[in-house]
């Protein structure tokens, strides 16, 4: 089992025409995932050959889920058609739309997430700016190297699409239910807290690890969620610790404003509900490791 993305998830891209849809949907077929199809409404009615897979070119979100009954688009449009891509993503009612798109407008990003809200939220949005979601051995809709870790009972979820794939590779040997990198943006759809909450519910998820960043206060709302909500045991990871005060740091959303948003801070309010951090991703593994094999 694993959440939100499994084997039997059938898969489309949009923009899988261009140069970064079409390598990353390459990748994407030989890591197993179900791609069935692409959406570029000037190439619709087309196929496209993936080293003897014929996948078809669709006008709309909608037609390709109407003739693959798909229910996971990954988007790889530049950035300023991505609010438009996401839109109709969201008024296809697809469940599950993966933004890879770096460099969206933020007010783009909020356009788009304040349109889901108004629909009802019935597409959960990954992104943008993600490395994307990927359940090894299952599927894998993105970015994420398929090929770094194995199926295990560890759930990720991360801002840093580095650190994604360097946590996957330090506990490889111990394996992962699903990887889930949300994206560093000041805005994004998925949430450090609905990875916690999908990850607790999930059975065949035995702890979690959680990567944040300098910035912003997200990883103190989730640390008030462990308290509250989150049963299995959690290891963090907060990267920023050198960070100077008041520079960007990478993604748009890692800058410190006096005491706020600091690696120190977050990792005080983590430590006191009772998650372990670690001063650096090998520490962070090294913890992970020892509750692993605890179990």
């Amino acid at each position: 089992m694993a959440i939100w993305l499994t084997k039997d998830s059938k898969v489309i891209v949009q923009g899988m025409t261009g140069s970064e849809g079409s390598k990353h949907t390459r990748r994407m077929l030989a890591a197993g995932t179900n791609v069935v199809g692409g959406v570029n409404p000037r190439k619709a009615g087309t196929t496209v050959d993936f080293d003897g897979t014929e996948l078809p070119v669709f006008a709309s979100v909608a037609d390709a889920m109407k003739d693959t009954g798909a229910d996971v688009t990954v988007i790889f449009v530049p950035p300023q058609f991505t609010k438009g891509a996401v839109i109709e993503a969201i008024d296809a009612e697809i469940p599950l739309a993966v933004v890879i798109t770096e460099g969206v407008p933020v007010h783009d990003t909020a356009a788009f997430w304040a349109y889901n809200v108004a629909k009802g939220e019935r597409t959960r949005v990954i992104g943008p700016n993600c490395p994307g979601i990927a359940s090894p051995g299952a599927s894998n809709a993105g970015i994420i190297p398929a090929d770094i870790t194995g199926t295990g009972r560890i759930g990720l979820v991360s801002k840093s699409g580095t650190l994604t794939y360097q946590m996957m590779y330090e506990l490889r040997d111990i394996g992962f239910s699903t990887c889930v990198g949300i994206g560093g943006d000041p805005i994004i759809g998925t949430t450090h807290i609905d990875a916690l909450a999908a990850f607790e519910a999930d059975p065949d998820t035995d702890a979690i690890v959680m990567i944040g960043e300098i910035g912003g206060d997200a990883e103190e709302r989730a640390a008030e969620f462990i308290k509250a909500n989150v049963t299995k045991p959690v290891v963090g990871y907060i990267a920023g610790f050198t960070a100077p005060p008041g520079k960007t740091m990478g993604h748009a959303g890692a800058i410190i404003s006096g005491s706020a948003g600091t690696a120190d801070a977050k990792k005080v309010a983590l430590e006191a509900v009772g998650v372990k951090v670690g001063k650096t991703p090998t520490e962070t593994a090294k913890l992970m490791r020892e509750i692993m094999s605890g179990r």
